[in-house]
């Protein structure tokens, strides 16, 4: 045996032996870090996501009331927007523009956030305002009040229109809830099925039965957000700021209950009182904005899925992103329509679904409809 072997610390390696392929060794902490860097990131970038859509919010604003289906020039906008003579660009700017930016502002926030609550709720990607029955309810408030009261101003059946998708979430839920497994998402998809169909047989019974309750119910439904009375947006405007409340507050115990009512129980969260919650949220929201502007379409279900692109699936930044896409998406919807048929106008709704059948036909084919 040679004196260097003999010499030789057993643990120190055999100079002889071929060099070792294993791993080089990770520091110890390295692998938190580096997960707190990603984290990091992805708040950055969620962040950062949030301040370019309220610019964009901020730009779509700004050409709602520059722009319109008469053309005036930004030089004479701005002296409108100045002064206070009561000149014929002075009145389109303050009692038609100002107004209208304002409901689609209002009514594309409250339907973006009622959709991603819808869908994370039910558990179901293609969830809408009218899977709970919420647009047929308030249809047919708006109906019974021009066909036994004679109201016909928008100011008179607002309040209709609010009630009457209140109650119809409210009947959903309780409905839903019956049995033992309670409010799951089968049961309120299931329930809101079958009130819907029912208050849409209503309404089209009463439709028919009277020329003048039809002939509102036809201008209602197309959704339009040119509101002018400033009295309409003060009445709805606590609720909707209500509902986001609400919504935004319930985006922990969502996020628990997409994990299951099993395991959301288990991490310690009320899920009778989530959902509770959940549900008054999306009856406020979308109660106040067809109070508004009548049944928008694809609003409430294309921007959750667009929100949940560039935000993820964690609800507590999906919420404020569908609410400002929402926004986005009614003034930008608004603004083409007024300009595509000068001098006269396409409604929000009407412009809404031309461009949100193809965008979800397109969503559904590349990307199989996101997993909730």
């Amino acid at each position: 045996m040679s004196r260097s072997s003999v010499d030789r610390n057993p643990r120190d390696p055999d100079p002889d032996s071929p060099p070792s392929r294993s791993a080089p060794s990770v520091p110890e902490g390295t692998e938190g870090a580096t997960s707190l860097e990603r984290v990091s990131a992805r708040r950055r970038r969620r962040l950062t996501g949030l301040a370019l859509l309220a610019a964009l919010l901020l730009v779509s604003c700004v050409l709602s009331v520059f722009v319109g289906a008469k053309l005036i020039p930004p030089e004479a906008v701005l002296r409108a927007l100045l002064s206070t003579t009561d000149t014929e660009n002075h009145l389109i700017v303050y009692e038609l523009r100002l107004p209208r930016t304002l409901v689609g502002v209002l009514a594309g926030s409250a339907l973006g956030l009622a959709g991603a609550l819808m869908q994370g709720y039910t558990r179901n990607p293609i969830a809408g305002p009218s899977i709970l029955g919420i647009t047929q309810g308030a249809g047919l408030a708006v109906v019974l009040a021009v066909f036994t009261l004679g109201i016909s101003g928008m100011l008179g059946f607002v309040w209709f229109s609010f009630g009457g998708a209140l109650i119809s979430a409210l009947a959903v839920f309780a409905i839903g809830s019956v049995g033992r497994g309670g409010a799951t998402p089968a049961a309120l998809a299931l329930a809101g099925a079958a009130i819907s169909a029912l208050l849409q047989a209503l309404t089209s019974a009463l439709v028919l039965l009277d020329r003048q309750s039809m002939d509102t119910y036809r201008f209602w439904k197309v959704g339009s957000i040119a509101v002018s009375d400033m009295t309409v947006i003060r009445q709805v405007l606590p609720f909707v700021l209500l509902g986001m409340v609400l919504g935004l507050a319930s985006a922990p115990g969502l996020n628990a209950l997409s994990l299951g009512d099993d395991m959301a129980a288990a991490l310690g969260h009320n899920v009778t009182r989530s959902r509770t919650t959940g549900v008054a949220a999306i009856a406020v929201l979308v109660g106040s904005a067809v109070a508004l502007c009548g049944p928008i379409s694809f609003v409430g279900l294309v921007v959750p899925h667009v929100a949940r692109y560039f935000s993820g699936p964690d609800h507590r930044w999906l919420l404020p992103f569908a609410a400002l896409t929402g926004a986005c998406l009614v003034l930008l919807a608004d603004l083409v329509g007024r300009v595509v048929a000068r001098p006269s106008e396409i409604q929000v709704g009407v412009m809404l679904a031309m461009v949100g059948a193809p965008f979800f036909i397109a969503l559904v084919r590349r990307r199989r409809l996101m997993r909730l």
